[in-house]
């Protein structure tokens, strides 16, 4: 069976978002002012194989710890869905 899965990344809160803080200044030079806190994060979306959403969520959470994400100072969550 095939699945398709979309993985958010996120910065964990407490860890300084660098490259949020520098798009929040940008933001805020050219007008938006009422915007309060940039973070950035990734999404990843994968098309994979597996017999069982358990199987699949398996998977999901060890190429999350093992590469994905650094499970140190960032967070994940993922959605699963048939193809």
């Amino acid at each position: 069976m095939q699945w398709k899965v979309k993985i958010s990344i996120k910065l964990k809160s407490g860890v300084l978002d660098a490259q949020g803080k520098a798009t929040h200044k940008a933001l805020l030079a050219i007008g938006f002012q009422k915007v309060q806190e940039v973070r950035i994060g990734k999404l990843i979306e994968l098309k994979l194989e597996g017999d069982s959403r358990t199987e699949v969520e398996k998977q999901i959470q060890e190429m999350c710890q093992k590469l994905l994400a650094n499970p140190v100072i960032e967070d994940f969550v993922y959605e699963i869905g048939e193809l």
